[in-house]
Protein backbone atom coordinates (compact mmCIF):
# COMPACT_ATOMS: atom_id res chain seq x y z
CA UNK A 1 0.00 0.00 0.00
CA UNK A 2 1.26 3.44 -0.89
CA UNK A 3 1.59 6.51 1.28
CA UNK A 4 -0.48 9.46 -0.01
CA UNK A 5 1.16 12.87 0.41
CA UNK A 6 -0.43 16.27 -0.15
CA UNK A 7 2.10 19.07 -0.31
CA UNK A 8 2.26 22.60 -1.65
CA UNK A 9 3.78 26.00 -1.07
CA UNK A 10 1.28 27.93 1.03
CA UNK A 11 1.00 31.58 2.08
CA UNK A 12 1.20 32.35 5.80
CA UNK A 13 -2.59 32.75 5.74
CA UNK A 14 -3.09 29.29 4.22
CA UNK A 15 -3.59 29.81 0.48
CA UNK A 16 -1.90 28.03 -2.44
CA UNK A 17 -2.96 30.75 -4.91
CA UNK A 18 -4.12 34.32 -4.41
CA UNK A 19 -7.59 35.65 -5.30
CA UNK A 20 -6.51 36.10 -8.95
CA UNK A 21 -5.20 32.53 -9.11
CA UNK A 22 -1.57 33.67 -9.15
CA UNK A 23 1.23 31.70 -7.50
CA UNK A 24 3.94 34.18 -8.51
CA UNK A 25 4.50 35.01 -4.83
CA UNK A 26 5.71 31.44 -4.19
CA UNK A 27 8.92 31.49 -6.26
CA UNK A 28 11.23 28.94 -4.58
CA UNK A 29 14.86 29.43 -3.61
CA UNK A 30 17.31 27.03 -5.27
CA UNK A 31 17.41 24.92 -2.09
CA UNK A 32 13.61 24.70 -1.97
CA UNK A 33 13.45 23.92 -5.69
CA UNK A 34 15.89 21.06 -5.07
CA UNK A 35 13.70 19.83 -2.22
CA UNK A 36 10.66 19.63 -4.54
CA UNK A 37 12.77 18.00 -7.29
CA UNK A 38 13.88 15.30 -4.84
CA UNK A 39 10.32 14.85 -3.57
CA UNK A 40 8.99 14.34 -7.11
CA UNK A 41 11.86 11.96 -7.94
CA UNK A 42 10.66 9.72 -5.07
CA UNK A 43 7.01 9.80 -6.17
CA UNK A 44 5.65 6.56 -7.63
CA UNK A 45 2.39 8.13 -8.86
CA UNK A 46 0.97 11.64 -8.91
CA UNK A 47 -2.71 12.66 -9.08
CA UNK A 48 -3.52 15.88 -10.95
CA UNK A 49 -6.68 17.84 -11.58
CA UNK A 50 -7.19 19.34 -15.03
CA UNK A 51 -6.22 22.92 -14.17
CA UNK A 52 -2.92 22.11 -12.48
CA UNK A 53 -2.09 19.54 -15.16
CA UNK A 54 -2.68 22.14 -17.88
CA UNK A 55 -0.52 24.66 -16.00
CA UNK A 56 2.30 22.16 -15.53
CA UNK A 57 2.09 20.70 -19.04
CA UNK A 58 2.26 24.17 -20.60
CA UNK A 59 5.84 24.58 -19.33
CA UNK A 60 7.59 21.50 -17.93
CA UNK A 61 7.58 19.11 -20.92
CA UNK A 62 9.99 21.36 -22.84
CA UNK A 63 11.57 23.46 -20.08
CA UNK A 64 14.84 21.54 -20.34
CA UNK A 65 15.18 22.47 -24.03
CA UNK A 66 15.81 26.13 -23.18
CA UNK A 67 19.60 26.63 -23.47
CA UNK A 68 19.42 29.16 -20.61
CA UNK A 69 17.47 26.85 -18.28
CA UNK A 70 19.23 26.43 -14.95
CA UNK A 71 20.14 22.87 -13.89
CA UNK A 72 17.31 22.73 -11.32
CA UNK A 73 14.75 23.46 -14.03
CA UNK A 74 16.31 20.91 -16.40
CA UNK A 75 16.24 18.30 -13.65
CA UNK A 76 12.61 18.98 -12.67
CA UNK A 77 11.45 18.89 -16.30
CA UNK A 78 12.97 15.43 -16.76
CA UNK A 79 11.58 14.15 -13.46
CA UNK A 80 8.11 15.55 -14.20
CA UNK A 81 7.91 14.03 -17.69
CA UNK A 82 8.97 10.60 -16.45
CA UNK A 83 6.77 10.51 -13.34
CA UNK A 84 3.55 8.47 -13.79
CA UNK A 85 0.52 10.75 -13.53
CA UNK A 86 -3.23 10.23 -13.29
CA UNK A 87 -5.15 13.26 -14.54
CA UNK A 88 -8.78 13.70 -13.47
CA UNK A 89 -10.84 15.54 -16.07
CA UNK A 90 -14.23 15.36 -17.70
CA UNK A 91 -13.22 17.75 -20.49
CA UNK A 92 -9.72 16.81 -21.65
CA UNK A 93 -9.64 14.47 -24.62
CA UNK A 94 -6.11 13.20 -24.03
CA UNK A 95 -3.00 13.62 -21.86
CA UNK A 96 0.71 13.09 -22.53
CA UNK A 97 4.02 12.75 -20.71
CA UNK A 98 3.51 9.46 -18.89
CA UNK A 99 -0.03 10.45 -17.90
CA UNK A 100 -3.33 8.68 -18.10
CA UNK A 101 -6.78 10.24 -18.12
CA UNK A 102 -9.29 9.32 -15.42
CA UNK A 103 -12.96 10.31 -15.40
CA UNK A 104 -14.02 8.36 -12.29
CA UNK A 105 -14.68 9.57 -8.76
CA UNK A 106 -11.35 10.79 -7.31
CA UNK A 107 -11.98 9.27 -3.87
CA UNK A 108 -12.75 5.84 -5.34
CA UNK A 109 -9.86 5.93 -7.82
CA UNK A 110 -7.30 7.18 -5.28
CA UNK A 111 -8.46 4.59 -2.73
CA UNK A 112 -7.97 1.80 -5.26
CA UNK A 113 -4.62 3.03 -6.61
CA UNK A 114 -3.28 3.72 -3.11
CA UNK A 115 -3.97 0.07 -2.25
CA UNK A 116 -2.36 -1.15 -5.49
CA UNK A 117 0.76 1.06 -5.55
CA UNK A 118 3.88 0.78 -3.43
CA UNK A 119 5.80 3.93 -2.49
CA UNK A 120 4.86 7.59 -2.28
CA UNK A 121 1.79 8.87 -4.06
CA UNK A 122 1.11 12.59 -4.43
CA UNK A 123 -2.11 14.52 -4.79
CA UNK A 124 -1.34 17.78 -6.61
CA UNK A 125 -3.72 20.72 -6.44
CA UNK A 126 -6.19 21.94 -3.85
CA UNK A 127 -9.40 21.35 -5.82
CA UNK A 128 -8.59 17.70 -6.48
CA UNK A 129 -7.20 17.26 -2.95
CA UNK A 130 -10.36 18.59 -1.23
CA UNK A 131 -12.54 15.44 -1.43
CA UNK A 132 -9.49 13.22 -0.89
CA UNK A 133 -8.53 15.12 2.30
CA UNK A 134 -12.16 15.11 3.45
CA UNK A 135 -12.28 11.31 2.95
CA UNK A 136 -9.25 10.88 5.22
CA UNK A 137 -7.03 9.34 2.54
CA UNK A 138 -4.01 11.63 3.02
CA UNK A 139 -1.24 10.10 5.14
CA UNK A 140 1.12 13.06 5.15
CA UNK A 141 0.86 16.82 4.65
CA UNK A 142 3.82 18.90 3.48
CA UNK A 143 3.27 22.63 3.79
CA UNK A 144 6.02 24.97 2.70
CA UNK A 145 5.01 28.26 4.29
CA UNK A 146 6.09 31.20 2.11
CA UNK A 147 6.76 34.46 3.96
CA UNK A 148 3.80 36.12 2.21
CA UNK A 149 0.22 36.95 3.15
CA UNK A 150 -2.13 36.99 0.14
CA UNK A 151 -5.43 37.85 1.87
CA UNK A 152 -7.61 35.27 0.12
CA UNK A 153 -7.70 32.81 -2.74
CA UNK A 154 -7.53 29.03 -2.98
CA UNK A 155 -7.07 27.48 0.47
CA UNK A 156 -4.72 24.55 1.04
CA UNK A 157 -7.23 22.80 3.32
CA UNK A 158 -10.90 22.33 2.41
CA UNK A 159 -13.74 22.66 4.88
CA UNK A 160 -13.52 19.52 7.01
CA UNK A 161 -16.23 17.41 8.67
CA UNK A 162 -14.00 17.29 11.78
CA UNK A 163 -10.42 18.11 12.69
CA UNK A 164 -7.40 16.09 11.58
CA UNK A 165 -4.84 15.43 14.31
CA UNK A 166 -1.29 15.80 13.01
CA UNK A 167 2.12 14.66 14.26
CA UNK A 168 5.16 16.73 13.29
CA UNK A 169 7.66 14.71 11.27
CA UNK A 170 10.01 17.48 10.14
CA UNK A 171 10.47 21.21 10.09
CA UNK A 172 13.08 23.03 8.06
CA UNK A 173 13.83 26.60 7.09
CA UNK A 174 14.91 27.48 3.55
CA UNK A 175 16.75 30.58 2.29
CA UNK A 176 14.36 33.50 1.91
CA UNK A 177 12.35 32.48 4.97
CA UNK A 178 10.18 29.64 3.61
CA UNK A 179 9.51 26.97 6.26
CA UNK A 180 8.67 23.31 5.63
CA UNK A 181 6.18 21.74 8.03
CA UNK A 182 5.81 18.02 7.40
CA UNK A 183 3.05 16.23 9.31
CA UNK A 184 1.69 12.68 9.52
CA UNK A 185 -2.08 12.45 9.71
CA UNK A 186 -3.13 10.64 12.88
CA UNK A 187 -6.01 8.69 11.39
CA UNK A 188 -8.06 6.58 13.79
Amino acid sequence: MGKLIYGFTVSVDGYIADARGSIDWSEPSDELHQYWNDFERQTALSFYGRRLYELMSAYWPTADEDPDAPPLVVDFARVWRAMPKVVFSRTLESVDWNSRLERGDPVEVVTRLKAETDGNLEVAGATLAAPIVQAGLVDEFRLVIAPTVVGGGTPFFPTLPSWISLRLLENRTFPGGAVLLRYAAEND
